[in-house]
């Protein structure tokens, strides 16, 4: 059977890039979006940064403070602070999916700022013409828009979004199957989606730090000191075998917790810790059942009970707490409304699955 034609599209820096283009502000100068750093005593976290920020090793969900350590704003340094501007952000996303869904026999909105495209009949199976089409939407969206994008072009979910990694910003990356071997040789085994730096030192604790090695040691051999599972999914990584996959629905079933807090919050940072100890309850129940998902979304209800839900999916499902808790502290990072207070906080994770072999980051305690 013919490989499917898979298109992962991830905008770069998005949040960073829309308030760029809202306030007409200079791209190579570090801009930090988030709370109030208060010259570096300020309370809070980072919500997202452009890639100028990164390279003082700025990211999101960072204490703010942190940030502000590292690379100060006037008159002490170069950093751009600034709140984020509600209501841009889908938008813009709005109009960028509009665009991509056009080009696709299927569309998965995967997050505000990510999708998936089966392009496989609209190319006629052709890789070439697949190629094509990314640097057409890419040059479409730059153009209409002005945002910068980035496609990773594969045979499965996985290989589509290591692709869109590969080259950012504003990068392209195509691997056909027979391709797979030599995209895999010798990377690391942190370059692959839901392999944490966890689970990264636990392997090599094993003398597996690369791909190759992977193949080198075999399914049977990771068997003994990981799990059955885990082997077989990696195995089936290395081999392009995952999940082609792409689709508009949404699975209903989920699990989900919620905190109130007895008094409105206003320390996003004492909210963050609610939600980590969520993420830690909700992933303990799915693995209790059986169960693992794709879809995480954080919940936030303010003052005056205004509720808003704002998720994320990945390419694969899992049950691995480490992913999701930084998955849910990026969601409510990028999204949170700094200055309200908040009387809730939830997670839930959605899209569940329960086949035999589904991805889940090893436990060797098990």
């Amino acid at each position: 059977m013919a490989s499917r034609i898979l298109i992962h599209c991830d905008l770069d820096a998005f949040f960073a890039s829309v308030e760029t283009l809202h306030h007409n502000l200079d791209p190579e100068v570090p801009l930090i979006l988030g709370s109030d750093p208060k010259g570096g005593k300020g309370r809070g976290i980072v919500s997202t940064c452009n890639y100028a920020a990164r390279k003082f090793g700025i990211r999101s969900a960072m204490p703010i403070s942190e940030a502000w350590r590292r690379c100060p704003g006037p008159p002490h340094g170069p950093g751009n602070y600034l709140k984020s501007t509600r209501g841009l952000y889908s938008r813009a996303s709005r109009k960028v999916m509009s665009i991509l869904s056009e080009f696709a026999d299927k569309f998965e909105q995967a997050s505000i700022d990510e999708a998936y495209l089966d392009v496989t009949e609209y190319c006629d199976g052709d890789w070439d013409n697949a190629l094509a089409l990314a640097h057409k939407m890419q040059s479409r969206i730059l153009d209409e828009l002005g945002l910068s994008t980035s496609f990773g072009i594969g045979p499965n979910r996985i290989l589509a979004k290591m692709g869109s990694e590969e080259n950012k910003p504003a990068g392209i990356h195509r691997t056909m199957p027979d391709e797979i071997e030599s995209f895999f040789h010798n990377r690391s085994v942190r370059e692959i989606p839901g392999i944490g730096p966890k689970t990264a030192t636990r392997l090599a604790e094993w003398g597996i730090t690369t791909v190759s090695e992977v193949s080198e040691f075999g399914e049977i051999s990771i068997a003994k000191f990981t799990s059955e599972r885990f082997a077989s999914w990696i195995k089936r990584v290395v081999d392009g075998e995952t999940s082609d996959e792409v689709s508009p629905l949404r699975s209903r079933k989920s699990i989900g917790k919620e905190n109130t807090f007895e008094f409105d919050q206003t320390d996003s940072e004492i909210v963050l810790g609610h939600l980590s100890n969520l993420v830690a309850k909700v992933l303990k129940r799915a693995k209790e059942i059986g169960v693992a998902g794709r879809l995480g979304e954080v919940k936030i209800r303010y003052q005056g009970f205004e509720t808003h839900t704002h998720g994320k999916s990945i390419p694969v499902a899992m049950d691995d707490e480490t992913v999701f808790l930084r998955l849910a502290q990026n969601l409510f990072a990028q999204n949170v409304e700094f200055e309200r207070p908040i009387r809730l906080i939830g997670f839930r994770l959605g899209n569940l699955e329960m086949p035999e072999t589904r991805q889940s980051t090893f436990n060797i305690e098990e």
